[in-house]
């Protein structure tokens, strides 16, 4: 065994002792909660105190949904604009996108609860140029905005990265076969961006699923999703439990969506895959 390889050994034993102690060792304790009662005798009572909570399960899906759809149709857009300006530009505008993700998420959402509350700056210049005030904290579409604005930059960074990366003779050839630019967007650009809009859809979707900051403050406590309930239930000792189960479905469906995503982006690596190798137009 060679001083390299030691090496490469120890400098991987932080790594290993970071993983086991904030990622095994808190999903063991998860496992151990969900499948015992309060006594810490084993049992599937919690399995079956899931019913009633199918309502937040959905909420926070169709919520989730909602913002990584509307984040993808304004991220690729976007992205695509970036991609096509200067290397100076394009400096210019990641800081700028990028800008916002310098501050802490709890500090944003707080910011943008005091922008859009009734006496906040929105309302207060609407009121003083004669309109109604808008009610948007306290309402779903108030929770879905603060996922879209604290979330949006995880969908462009993906998209704008696999754009750049994408080689210029793909578009000079498909122009040269006859493609339009609506389709040299759907057949050439598109297809051999996916894998940067998997990962976008990825990275806004899992934390907009388990998020709950985001739904205390913009909700005003009137909307309850999975992350709130999993954080109301262990400020209860007499709840630790069904609190794990939940957190226990939450990590099944988190990896479930990982894995389809993963899969499917794995499918589309392939660009000129049934095609022959040539972009058709």
């Amino acid at each position: 065994m060679n001083k390299s390889s030691i090496f490469q050994k120890l400098a991987a034993v932080p790594h290993m002792v970071w993983t086991v102690m904030f990622i095994v060792f808190p999903m063991i304790f998860v496992l151990f909660f969900a499948f015992t009662d309060d006594k810490g005798q084993f049992s599937f009572e919690n399995i079956s105190s899931l019913a009633q909570y199918g309502h937040v399960f959905v909420l926070s899906i169709a919520f989730a949904l909602i913002a990584t759809v509307v984040c993808l149709l304004i991220g690729y857009p976007l992205a695509y604009f970036m991609s096509k300006q200067s290397p100076r530009a394009q400096k210019i505008l990641m800081v700028l996108v990028m800008l916002p993700m310098w501050c802490n998420l709890l500090i944003r959402t707080y910011a943008l609860m005091a922008l859009l509350d009734n006496g906040g700056l929105l309302n207060s210049l609407l009121e003083s140029l004669g309109f109604d005030k808008l009610s948007i904290v306290g309402t779903n579409f108030g929770v879905i905005l603060g996922m879209i604005y604290d979330f949006l930059p995880y969908m462009v960074l993906p998209i704008f990265t696999a754009m750049t990366k994408l080689d210029p003779k793909y578009i000079e050839a498909s122009h040269d076969l006859g493609c339009n630019s609506w389709q040299t967007m759907t057949k050439v650009v598109m297809p051999l961006t996916a894998s940067g809009v998997i990962s976008g859809i990825t990275m806004v979707f899992v934390p907009s699923i388990s998020t709950f900051y985001i739904s205390q403050k913009l909700g005003a406590g009137k909307i309850d999703l999975v992350g709130d309930t999993i954080e109301r239930l262990f400020q209860n000792p007499s709840t630790y439990n069904v609190g794990a189960v939940i957190s226990l479905v939450m990590m099944i469906l988190i990896i479930i969506s990982v894995t389809v995503m993963n899969r499917f982006s794995d499918d589309k690596q392939s660009p000129t895959k049934g095609n022959g190798g040539g972009f058709m137009p």
